[in-house]
């Protein structure tokens, strides 16, 4: 029996999960059907447009994504701080971007007189839609729930779009974060339909080497904010220009047909994960698969499965394996 989202999410251990959602039955429901010839590639559109839109409204950031032909993958960050500095008029602003809202709810925001009981109960509302915009489960349910009705609409049908829950994993430590952000921009070059990380359509790497040709960074995407420093400033502690070298030689050495090496910078980064390279190249084709449930060392598991009262460590030989036991 699958396990109830808040017994996933322990934001006191991280706040980066990885998310996944697949169409039903695996069908092309977004690309292109390769049995009929039908072309649904710009769904993946809608899908992408929806994703950026909602990190304007939600407490969630961005750090990765893929929007593959029947499937999506996306990296999130939860910015608690954020969420609980914001006022309650500009979570209700929030809410109502998306959602009704209530009668109350909108005249507050309107600045519309109102009596103490129905203040009261408007101060109820905003602490509910508070914690709803700093929930991956809503942010997820926000983000498929428009494109099936959207597709359904254009298929003239009714019924799922999505499989009925998405799957969530918790990325406990910087080599499993980096590990999976980088499978997932990789899915285009393993999935043979694109040669170059640039050239993968309805990605995040993508979106990020537009902004750095012009020495940028996607405003969409939680940024990458350099090495750990004093004053460090919102982001992934990890420059920009290093990951994407680092996805670059890893995309040539995935790519059966390419010949890859591991460059001197990419070296250095994973020596500064503790990954040898032949563990990289396995977690980045083979992420999914080698962790069902939370990705990390042992240490940072054990720490993880304690604070949510979980017995058993799920895929602990793996994280052990791949990822190391986190003992300095």
């Amino acid at each position: 029996m699958p396990r109830p989202r808040k017994l996933s999410v322990s934001i006191e251990d991280t706040p980066f999960y990885h998310c996944m959602s697949r169409c039903v039955r695996r069908a092309f429901l977004c690309g292109k059907d390769p049995y009929t010839g039908q072309s649904y590639e710009h769904r993946r559109g809608w899908i992408e447009a929806r994703l950026l839109q909602l990190t304007s409204v939600f407490a969630i950031d961005i750090c990765a994504y893929a929007v593959m032909s029947n499937h999506l993958h996306v990296v999130l960050r939860v910015d608690i701080d954020k969420a609980k500095q914001w006022s309650e008029q500009q979570v209700l602003v929030a809410w109502h971007s998306l959602f009704k809202g209530t009668l109350l709810t909108q005249r507050f925001v309107k600045g519309e007189p109102l009596k103490d009981f129905e203040l009261q109960a408007v101060h109820d509302c905003a602490q509910v839609y508070r914690e709803r915009l700093m929930d991956i489960s809503w942010f997820m349910r926000t983000l498929n729930e428009p494109i099936a009705r959207q597709a359904n609409r254009e298929d003239k049908c009714t019924g799922r779009f999505w499989e009925g829950r998405f799957k969530s994993q918790a990325l406990l430590d910087e080599a499993a974060l980096l590990a999976c952000m980088a499978y997932v921009d990789l899915n285009p070059i393993r999935a043979r339909i694109a040669d170059t990380p640039e050239q993968a359509d309805f990605t995040s790497i993508q979106r990020r080497i537009k902004a750095a040709i012009d020495g940028e960074q996607p405003k969409e995407l939680l940024p990458f904010a350099g090495n750990e420093r004093a004053n460090m400033p919102k982001g992934l502690m990890f420059p920009i220009e290093d990951y994407l070298e680092l996805v670059d030689d890893t995309g040539r050495i995935v790519r059966e047909d390419k010949l890859g090496h591991i460059s001197q910078r990419t070296a250095a980064i994973l020596n500064r994960l503790n990954i040898p390279p032949e563990n990289w190249k396995k977690l980045t084709t083979e992420f999914g698969h080698l962790f069902k449930g939370p990705a990390g060392n042992l240490q940072q598991l054990t720490q993880y499965c304690e604070h949510l009262d979980r017995k058993r460590r799920q895929s602990a030989a793996n994280c052990k394996k791949w990822l190391g036991t986190g003992d300095p």
